[in-house]
């Protein structure tokens, strides 16, 4: 079995896909180490090395259908240093599910996805 430190998984616990993934990680013997990220809010420089553990753009991480950023930021041409610091000070922007494990990361976007990181 996995250890807990091995993988951690930037969780919302009533989200539905965070406890998908979260449930069939458990059936495939990974006890990740939760992140609540939405208590915990990753700082810009921890997103920034999150994003090249994904090997991503940041904005493959945002919520476009969270209401604040339809309000707030739909449309704006933002730099990624300014991404970071929003997503950073309204975490509830991060997309989740977000498995990491050592240096690579996935979005658990459907849930199943994540098993690609638990076989590599």
């Amino acid at each position: 079995m996995a250890t807990d430190t091995e993988y951690i998984l930037y969780h919302k616990p009533n989200c539905s896909t965070s406890l998908q993934t979260l449930k069939m990680l458990k059936e495939h013997g990974v006890k990740p180490q939760l992140r609540l990220y939405l208590e915990d809010p990753p700082s810009p420089a921890e997103l920034d090395e999150l994003l090249k553990k994904m090997g991503t753009r940041v904005k493959s991480i945002i919520r476009t259908k969270e209401p604040l950023y339809k309000e707030e930021y739909e449309g704006k041409k933002l730099t990624k240093k300014q991404w970071l610091k929003i997503l950073s000070e309204n975490p509830i922007l991060i997309n989740r599910p977000i498995l990491i494990k050592g240096n690579k990361a996935i979005m658990g976007r459907p849930p199943e996805v994540v098993l690609e990181l638990v076989d590599a």
